[in-house]
């Protein structure tokens, strides 16, 4: 089997060949026969062609003759690497033995999140893209940049995106008598530029040299050109590669809108949370990743994820709209709390938090300490809208701190303060 030019027959011209092991590990993946490694060697090969413009050419038939092509395909919603055989009367077909005669035997999922999906911090670098087909083809790559959605598991944008955030801190809201810089959109992203500093996308380079806040960075190509600078000292085996963070107030198949400016086109359509199918209205704080692109003979935008927020001046990730409605009602009846002695903090974890039962993410963690006695009590809300959870889950929340079940009638201050102050005892 060989790497071969897009858009060409594959009997002539430039000619990658795929090493034997490469190529068994491939066809292992293709027919679901294989394991984790062998699932990591096929989609790191059909991301990086796919990117690299480039086609397989199966050696199923005999030499001289042209092949049967196989193109690197993409399925957006569940964010998916897997082979595509191209088949038309002008196409030759695959033997009737060879293993890429049928369709590819593939756990492409519809993308379905609920709260009981597992995500964990990312491993490795803060990176999405991989390097260009030519210097992977010869050896896989571990898992540490895979970023498609396996078995409805969260895209790894998504959690780079997470991991910033939780970082910069802006999933976390203080109490109200702490002598604080206002919630600002300014403050906000200063937060997660200070944060950036403390990353690195590849050995010996931190996230805040490729990492932009506005999108005349891109617009203006100016974040480009520092890519193709950066580029020449780019650690081996790791692909060159920023990434924009921008407040958006809403998105729509490839286009990031941004306020005053033009809006952002992504070469893939920008994924985003959504609970059973029904996407989370903006606004969005939106993480774009940009690299090379063939098609663009450059550096372009080429992925985008999502995340909806509470609102410009204060980054805190929601998964609803009854989250984002829940959240104001908990910001003033944080400041009705401290009129009466009580702080409250206010988290949204991202991640899911360990418990000598398993693993569980809460849909927000409160910790309130009384002014009177100094004494600090938690509690954990958990949105009803999202259904009653398992009775093993809801046992490893109550091993973090005791639940309160809210709903679409607590969204009024009154209502939850009433609520919050009972269900803590204060």
């Amino acid at each position: 089997m060989w790497l071969i030019d897009r858009e060409t027959n594959g009997a002539g011209g430039r000619r990658i060949p795929l090493p034997p092991p490469l190529r068994e590990a491939l066809v292992r993946w293709y027919t679901g026969a294989g394991d984790h490694a062998d699932e990591d060697a096929g989609i790191t090969l059909v991301q990086n062609a796919r990117i690299g413009a480039k086609w397989i050419a199966c050696d199923c038939l005999a030499a001289g003759e042209p092949p049967p092509i196989l193109t690197p395909a993409f399925l957006s919603e569940a964010e998916t690497y897997y082979l595509r055989r191209l088949t038309s009367a002008m196409r030759p077909e695959h033997r009737g033995d060879c293993p890429f005669f049928r369709d590819q035997i593939t756990h492409r999922l519809s993308e379905v999140r609920t709260r009981e999906t597992p995500a964990n911090p990312p491993d490795g670098y803060f990176e999405v893209l991989r390097p260009a087909p030519e210097k992977l083809a010869q050896r896989p790559e571990d898992d540490a940049t895979d970023d498609r959605t396996r078995h409805a598991s969260v895209p790894r944008l998504a959690r780079l995106l997470w991991r910033l955030i939780d970082i910069a801190g802006t999933n976390r809201v203080p109490p109200f008598t702490h002598h604080i810089e206002p919630a600002s959109i300014k403050a906000e992203f200063g937060a997660l530029s200070r944060a950036a500093a403390k990353i690195e996308i590849a050995p010996g380079i931190e996230l805040s040299r490729a990492f932009w806040t506005h999108a005349d960075a891109l617009h203006s190509r100016r974040s480009y050109a520092v890519l193709r600078q950066l580029a020449k000292r780019w650690p081996r085996g790791h692909a060159a590669q920023g990434f924009l963070t921008v407040f958006s107030p809403s998105v729509r198949g490839h286009h990031v809108e941004v306020v005053g400016q033009q809006d952002v086109r992504v070469a893939n359509r920008v994924q985003s949370f959504s609970f059973t199918g029904k996407p989370v209205k903006g606004p969005f704080l939106v993480m774009i990743v940009a690299g090379e692109y063939p098609e663009a003979q450059g550096y372009a935008p080429l992925r985008a994820y999502a995340q909806p927020i509470l609102s410009g001046h204060r980054f805190i990730p929601v998964n609803s709209d009854l989250e984002r409605d829940i959240l104001h009602a908990l910001l003033k009846a944080r400041r009705q709390l401290a009129d009466g002695g009580t702080d409250l903090l206010v988290e949204k974890p991202v991640f899911d938090l360990l418990t000598p039962a398993g693993p569980c993410r809460p849909d927000f963690l409160i910790e309130a300490r009384s002014h009177r006695t100094g004494e600090i009590k938690q509690l954990i809300l958990e949105m009803m809208e999202f259904g009653e959870r398992e009775d093993q889950q809801r046992d490893r929340l109550r091993r973090i701190a005791p639940v309160l079940t809210v709903t679409t009638t607590d969204c009024a201050a009154g209502v939850l303060v009433a609520r919050l102050t009972d269900a803590l005892g204060l």
